[in-house]
């Protein structure tokens, strides 16, 4: 049951658990994190960096995709778990009367008394619902490429035994080296290479889409927080949302 008290005649509201947003942070540190180390790999040439220097900054973005991905399994389950406005029912833009809720607050969005929203309003689960999927093809096909460009896990092992044509003579693929050609069957290594493309293209496609959203997102939020003067900034830092009048969605 939710417990709120007046403060200054604002009504308090408890809104977002702590597991929501202690995800919600690491998320936005590890994808800003994500963003650096890609556009710096991307630009390893034009920035100077030697072909040692962007094996290692390809480490460096693997261990945070390593993080980010288990970071985002665990709200995918808490999606399950959570409270009421951590679960997927209020998150992802779907559900019984989303659409005409959304085009209710579409049309009070820039009048004098726009809704509000304990939760995230109707055309934040929209945006939401796309980042999540972003993030989530982000996550697989990163895990995808650190096998093929690394040979790290998950995959890394048998991508190294096939480069290598090594079978179980585990001893092939134990000198192998990331940007090394050493031991290397050629047809094959190259055959990998030209399958692993639409994964690289889709990985890259993602990251200028998911620096946009996160754009956009900030965006969205800083007019929220103007508009409708609810602290839904500092409500993923304390959990609590202070409104003059019951939010919209207090009642469902």
């Amino acid at each position: 049951m939710l417990k709120n008290r007046v403060i200054n005649f604002y009504i308090e509201y408890p809104a977002w658990d702590i597991s929501t947003r202690i995800f919600h942070w690491l998320n936005a540190i590890l994808v800003l994190t994500l963003i650096a180390l890609g556009t710096a790999i991307l630009y390893a040439s034009n920035l100077g960096i030697s072909p040692e220097g962007k094996i290692l900054l390809k480490s460096i973005h693997v261990y945070a995709g390593y993080a980010f991905v288990v970071n985002l399994v665990w709200r995918i389950f808490w999606g399950f778990a959570g409270n009421r406005f951590a679960r997927w029912k209020a998150i992802l833009p779907f559900g019984k009367g989303y659409l005409r809720d959304l085009i209710t607050y579409v049309k009070n969005l820039f009048t004098d008394k726009p809704d509000h929203y304990l939760g995230h309003n109707p055309l934040a689960r929209l945006m939401i619902g796309v980042m999540y999927l972003l993030l989530i093809l982000q996550g697989i096909t990163g895990l995808i490429l650190a096998g093929t460009d690394l040979y790290l896990p998950p995959l890394g092992h048998e991508i190294a035994e096939y480069v290598t044509g090594a079978g179980e003579d585990h001893s092939k693929i134990a000198g192998l080296k990331p940007g090394s050609k050493e031991g290397i069957d050629e047809a094959a290594y190259n055959r990998m290479r030209e399958l692993r493309k639409p994964v690289v293209e889709t990985h890259e496609i993602i990251f200028y889409l998911l620096a946009i959203s996160v754009i956009l997102h900030l965006i969205g939020v800083a007019y929220t927080e103007i508009r409708e003067k609810n602290a839904i900034v500092s409500a993923m830092i304390t959990g609590k949302k202070f409104f003059k009048s019951p939010p919209t969605d207090i009642d469902k």
